[in-house]
């Protein structure tokens, strides 16, 4: 792989030559399957039902830290995108100059706010799939050779030890949060945990990707400079001039009984615990998005999205853009959700910073990729784990819980569980 001089800070020393053809989408096969056998942080994702876009390679790449994490990453991609030399034949969403990017959750977080172009795009939208290749100007472009598609090692003797806190522990701070919650200092709080894993040889980003792909079909499938997982949560897509969002919140835990679940799906369609977690989600996106939509059209009631391990109560929200915010921009005015943070905002996030004992990271921050008109897709790093840095035989895995009045400490760590399953899914060589 071709090495380029890559800009870290704002400005753009050297500009980007950027060039998309198209591929024959039929011949293609998994997208996820292309990887090259890279570090994590140079192996970029974001894959749903086979279609997507993955890259690798890095041409150029920005970290941004502090409350304007958002903006300035935003300048940068615009003047890159703007100063770049680019030749696209598909001219579709994703193709042409793409940054894949992920945000802290918080504002004071180390972990700020990355956006990354990829040497090396490949796209696939229905039946039109792309490559893109992006090089610093005056640098040779590495030679592309055939797409093969790559089978990676599976971990070897992966083992889990408590995080900032044990589950028990963890325990104790909800039963905090439902005290100040019924005291009426806020309505809700989103309480988070992780948990650290370790193994005894590096592990290969692409087998977690792969596995989770094939289980959670349902969800995004990221990696995004060493952050992976797969998000069931849409924050916002933006898409010529379409604004969508899906709001998740209010779970329960799935048995594996088809009969068993139909019923729990109803329960959870009339509890009213989980029904006022959702109502409070949905109000938070619908506000923030309303001053750039018209025609927006937010259902009354939810429904119910079955994952493999949970379900979750679910609302699709969607408008029609009517100013050139883009859409990451469209995700720093949603960021945080009530499905992160809780209500009040303010509130719940300074009891976030009081109860959980850990920095987040870029754990239910936005993580997704945009492109030069705009237009890109962005979730919630949900059911997710980030490499440490330098060191690919540690991940951290989060998880979180939305707290009301209603809530229990003991369902509560169980629906933690439940949520840290995929990841130990996905690190599992059965």
């Amino acid at each position: 792989m071709t090495q380029l001089p890559v800009p870290d800070q704002p400005g753009v020393a050297t500009p980007l030559v950027v060039r998309t053809v198209a591929l024959e989408a039929a011949g293609l096969g998994p997208l996820l399957r292309l990887l090259p056998p890279l570090a994590p942080a140079r192996l970029q994702s974001w894959v749903r039902h086979g279609e997507g876009l993955v890259g690798w390679g890095r041409a150029a790449r920005i970290v941004s830290r502090g409350p304007d994490r958002f903006a300035e990453a935003q300048r940068w991609w615009r003047d890159v995108a703007q100063l770049a030399v680019v030749r696209d034949e598909v001219a579709v969403p994703g193709s042409g100059p793409v940054a894949f990017g992920s945000v802290s959750y918080a504002a004071g977080s180390p972990a700020g706010a990355t956006l990354v172009v990829p040497e090396v795009v490949v796209g696939r939208r229905g039946d039109r799939a792309w490559l893109t290749v992006a090089t610093a100007a005056g640098a040779v472009p590495a030679p592309i050779a055939p797409l093969p598609q790559q089978a990676a090692p599976a971990p070897v003797d992966v083992r889990y030890a408590d995080g900032a806190l044990s589950p028990s522990a963890w325990g104790t701070r909800v039963a905090e949060a439902v005290r100040r919650i019924t005291r009426g200092d806020l309505d809700k709080v989103v309480l988070a945990r992780d948990l650290e894993a370790s193994a005894a040889e590096p592990i290969d980003p692409r087998w977690l990707l792969t596995r989770l792909a094939e289980r959670y079909e349902n969800t995004w499938v990221f990696s995004v400079d060493g952050l992976v997982g797969a998000t069931p949560e849409l924050l916002v897509r933006r898409d010529k001039g379409l604004v969508t969002s899906r709001v998740l919140a209010g779970t329960i835990n799935r048995t594996g009984d088809d009969a068993r679940d139909l019923a729990l799906a109803g329960a959870l369609a009339r509890s009213s615990k989980d029904l006022e977690e959702h109502e409070y989600a949905v109000r938070s996106v619908a506000e923030a998005l309303r001053p750039h939509c018209s025609s927006m059209n937010v259902p009354e009631s939810p429904f119910v999205l079955h994952l493999p391990n949970v379900m979750h109560l679910a609302t699709d929200i969607a408008g029609v853009l009517i100013d050139d915010t883009t859409s990451l921009a469209l995700a720093a005015s949603l960021h945080p959700s009530a499905a992160v943070c809780g209500t009040p905002t303010p509130v719940a996030d300074a009891l976030i910073t009081e109860l959980e004992d850990m920095d987040r990271g870029r754990y239910a921050g936005p993580v997704g990729w945009m492109d030069s008109n705009g237009d890109g897709e962005w979730g919630i790093a949900l059911r997710c784990a980030a490499y440490e840095p330098g060191d690919q035989r540690h991940l951290r895995l989060f998880a979180g819980c939305g707290i009301v009045a209603g809530s229990e400490p003991d369902a509560e760590v169980a629906e933690s569980v439940a949520k840290l399953v995929p990841m130990r899914d996905a690190l599992s060589a059965g």
